[in-house]
């Protein structure tokens, strides 16, 4: 079991930006990781992914809404996933959980990794 605690949400206006991180109990080098976001009322929606650690390069992820504007990254000597939210907009107003999986895995099935945090809250007003 991989518990995932995610830090760094918050209220914003649109246009502004946000980090958010992940902090793993364990190592995560091998996992593949990323975000997964719901508003109430709205099916979880995968936000963006990232291969497992190892090598120089990874392959990302993202979602169409979000592309553009928001940056997945990870260091995996401390165990931490990040998600760098600029250019923020009312939509992107959810709950946003972080996530990892085993592999075999893929950085673009985020909403079927296995472990999930209990989320951050991300709000952001017109």
């Amino acid at each position: 079991q991989v518990q995932l605690v995610e830090s760094g949400g918050g209220s914003v206006q649109a246009g502004g930006s946000l980090r958010l991180s992940c902090a793993a109990s364990r190592s995560t080098l091998s996992y593949c990781m990323g975000w997964v976001r719901q508003a109430p009322g709205k099916e979880r929606e995968g936000v963006a992914g990232i291969s497992p650690g190892g090598s120089s390069t990874y392959y990302t992820y993202y979602a169409d809404s979000v592309k553009g504007r928001f940056t997945i990254s990870r260091d995996n000597a401390k165990n931490t996933l990040y998600l760098q939210m600029n250019s923020l907009k009312p939509e992107d107003t959810a709950m946003y959980y972080c996530a990892a999986d085993p592999q075999p895995c893929s950085p673009s099935r985020i909403t079927n990794f296995a472990y999930w945090g209990q989320g951050t809250q991300v709000t952001v007003s017109s």
